[in-house]
């Protein structure tokens, strides 16, 4: 499982705003001694020698990520920023040793290994910021998706996908509310990433899609 920390390095979003997050030193580290050729394999993402960074493609938008600065760039400055637990998973993604093969079957984060003790407490996924925002408002929700690049499925009451990564796919599931039960959200991975992804590196994704799902227009 991956620590997070209290080390702290910028990320400036479309070369106009910097925020600082929080993120293990060891991942530039790690990164600086990589070989290229081995960290973009098969497409996953491209490497600049001159200025010795990286540029990742993230659920629609290009991230560089410079080693030798300890620095990530987003390119596209008119979406609200991520949260800060979304970098954790690029760095994770992005020095992966080995390819992730989608299987084709949906999971919950408590199918994972020692995800029925994890995912709970702190660490339960925050998908009310979905169910809050859109209550029984389906067309909303998903006309929200389909910005965000989702695709339908036929599952719950609504339900989406979205490509978060080239080898990683995640789906919302949307059910609404009656008079006994309130609307409610929830997230379902493909199983191959259970043995890549940690469970922390799991929420840390899980975070930024319910917050981007969530948050307000």
């Amino acid at each position: 499982m991956m620590k997070i920390t209290s080390t702290t390095f910028k990320i400036t979003i479309g070369g106009k705003h910097t925020v600082t997050t929080y993120v293990d030193n060891n991942y530039f580290n790690d990164l600086a001694k990589a070989n290229p050729s081995d960290i973009c394999r098969n497409d996953r993402c491209s490497y600049d020698p001159t200025s010795k960074s990286y540029a990742l493609q993230i659920w629609g938008d290009t991230y560089i990520i410079d080693w030798t600065q300890g620095r990530i760039e987003r390119s596209d400055a008119t979406m609200p920023p991520p949260h800060s637990f979304f970098y954790l998973f690029i760095m994770y993604y992005l020095l992966l040793p080995l390819d992730i093969k989608p299987q084709g079957e949906w999971i919950s984060e408590k199918d994972l290994p020692g995800g029925a003790t994890f995912f709970r407490g702190p660490h339960l996924l925050p998908t009310n910021l979905i169910s809050d925002r859109f209550g029984n408002d389906l067309q909303g929700f998903s006309d929200c998706c389909r910005r965000l690049g989702g695709s339908p499925l036929e599952l719950a009451d609504a339900a989406f996908s979205f490509t978060i990564a080239k080898e990683i796919t995640i789906a919302i599931l949307y059910f609404t509310g009656d008079e006994d039960f309130p609307a409610e959200a929830k997230i379902l991975y493909d199983k191959s990433i259970s043995a890549p992804l940690p469970i922390d590196i799991v929420f840390a994704l899980a975070v930024e899609v319910c917050s981007r799902i969530g948050a307000v227009d």
